[in-house]
């Protein structure tokens, strides 16, 4: 019987880091463009249950899903591709894995049996990489899996996947290898060694790949190509030069001409004579190299040295700049750095601040000084998750008086705790999985800022966090001037503050940044900078600061 869907998998050779998510979402791109059904799910060869407990230098940022699943930060890419949300089902870790295995065992669901990696961890492994084709959703299932080929890690998700291809068959069942062919300046040319060996180490796992994707700062040819393909049993046609690219968002293009797509559905004997509709990409990519403006936006966290720990909410001001033909360039500002005595000088040319989300005390009065600055100077401010609560807590030092105001998750005995834990959390003790997460309902206040950004009343939107706005201090808050525009309507909870006398200044307890793709920029993000280009058109040069 024919498998419901074909599966595609992506790993990885020679070097981390090469960009499987970016290689596996643009190829996925390409085939949606030419009307398939496709999703794609990550599996990640590490211990921990979900990357929810990872410190962000760890791992980078973690992504959570619609159905509030934490997870790594390549389902952004997914996402933000191929406009379509991923779920719990999309991102699979080997403690996942074992702990399931576990729980069985446990139960007693093997009879007695001697529990082992092949079949009993494998075997998971592959009900978990069949699940989503099984759904009768998609024609298509691409699986990452994570790090490289020759990682201990790798082993049991490399052998399940020999298992797969002999169940399958060549017609159901495809492997992408992504490896890097180096230059050498000393020897001026290119090197396949490093590839060569990477498909060796995979044929002694038992498998063969079927395309080699190669990553180069210099174009292959046809020679190298053929050299390439000849050592590593490979046809020339399914060796793909993976050239640097300006952006992440050229590569599916490069990938169409390098004709990834057509390579695979032959392969897997699916039509692929139509061409991809790649129109509405295409216009995307030519406003955000030909933009009319351009403006400086400030990043204020405590993550800062990664960039990754950051990822959607970037990705998001470049969704957001090609919106408004605008190019925007980040400023990035670590929190610990700022004091009121430099903040002129490090807050200099910028035109708008955004405060990033986070956790824990280290640096987050740099956060406070920055959001003061900002709603003293009118400059456009968006404040995500913890840079709402800063917002909060800045409103209520410095408005209201209450000095001391601050958050329990810092200062546990503050006499104004206008952030304080939720009441569902007050007893929970473990960490993984335990915040408030995925998308819940927000109604917007009428005549608000937030419902012009927004267009409507009642929007939903993505959440990771265990704190919230204090509603017993609500009413102080509004007759200061900071209003509650936005708010839970099951339990009330504040989930938007803006202050109406500022010419745009928002912050939001959840995470739009997970929300926002390239056919669909976040209208947070948009309205920012339309906000940020405005004030750059209204503010003298040279103008001083407070």
């Amino acid at each position: 019987m024919p498998s419901p869907a074909k599966y595609i998998f992506v790993t990885g050779g020679v070097a981390s880091s090469l960009g499987k998510g970016i290689i596996s979402a643009s190829l996925a791109k390409l085939l949606q463009a030419r009307g398939y059904s496709v999703t794609i799910q990550k599996f990640d060869p590490y211990i921990n249950v979900d990357p929810g407990t990872l410190n962000p230098y760890e791992h980078g940022e973690c992504y959570v899903t619609e159905d509030g699943a934490e997870t790594d930060l390549d389902l952004g890419h997914y996402e933000r591709f191929l406009n379509i949300p991923t779920s719990q089902a999309n991102n699979v870790t080997t403690g996942r894995i074992y702990k399931q295995v576990i729980e069985k065992e446990r139960r007693g669901d093997y009879l007695g049996k001697t529990v082992q990696i092949i079949p009993h961890i494998t075997d998971e492994i592959k009900r978990r990489m069949k699940l989503l084709g099984e759904s009768g959703r998609y024609e298509f299932i691409i699986t990452e899996i994570g790090g490289t080929v020759g990682d201990i890690e790798s082993l049991p998700y490399i052998e399940a996947i020999r298992q797969l291809k002999l169940e399958l068959g060549s017609q159901d069942c495809l492997v992408i290898h992504l490896t890097l062919i180096p230059f050498l300046n000393a020897a001026g040319e290119l090197k396949t060694k490093p590839t060569q060996h990477s498909v060796k180490m995979f044929l002694e796992q038992g498998v063969q790949p079927d395309v080699l994707v190669c990553r180069t700062e210099h174009s292959l040819g046809k020679d190298l190509k053929r050299k390439v393909g000849l050592f590593c049993n490979v046809s020339e046609e399914a060796v793909i030069e993976s050239m640097d690219a300006r952006s992440i968002y050229d590569v599916p293009l490069l990938m169409e001409e390098e004709g990834l797509d057509v390579v695979v559905l032959k392969k897997l004997g699916m039509p692929h004579h139509n061409t991809p509709d790649l129109n509405s990409w295409k216009q995307f990519l030519h406003r955000l190299r030909h933009p009319k403006s351009t403006v400086t936006i400030g990043i204020v966290g405590k993550y800062i040295e990664l960039k990754d720990a950051y990822k959607s909410i970037a990705e998001s001001f470049i969704h957001a700049g090609a919106a408004n033909e605008c190019k925007v360039e980040i400023r990035w500002i670590h929190s610990e750095d700022i004091t009121s005595d430099n903040i002129s000088g490090i807050f200099e040319g910028l035109h708008g601040v955004l405060v990033a989300p986070g956790f824990g005390e280290r640096g987050i009065e740099g956060k406070i000084e920055a959001i003061r600055f900002a709603r003293l100077n009118k400059i456009p401010f968006l404040g995500i998750c913890l840079g709402m609560q800063c917002a909060v807590i800045e409103f209520a030092r410095n408005v209201l008086g209450f000095n001391n105001a601050h958050s329990t998750e810092m200062f546990s005995d503050t006499p104004y705790p206008v952030i304080h834990l939720q009441e569902g959390q007050k007893n929970v003790t473990h960490k993984g999985g335990t915040m408030r997460l995925g998308a819940y309902p927000c109604e917007l206040k009428p005549e608000s800022l937030a419902l012009r950004v927004y267009g409507r009343p009642s929007i939903s939107e993505r959440h990771r966090h265990r704190y919230e706005f204090n509603n017993a201090y609500l009413e102080d808050f509004e007759k200061a001037g900071m209003i509650a525009s936005g708010v839970n309507p099951e339990n009330r909870l504040v989930e938007i503050v803006e202050i109406p006398g500022h010419p745009w200044f928002i912050g939001v307890q959840f995470h739009p940044e997970y929300k926002s793709t390239v056919d669909n920029p976040h209208p947070l993000f948009s309205a920012f900078i339309q906000a940020s280009v405005k004030h750059q058109n209204s503010v003298p040069t040279g103008a001083q600061l407070a």
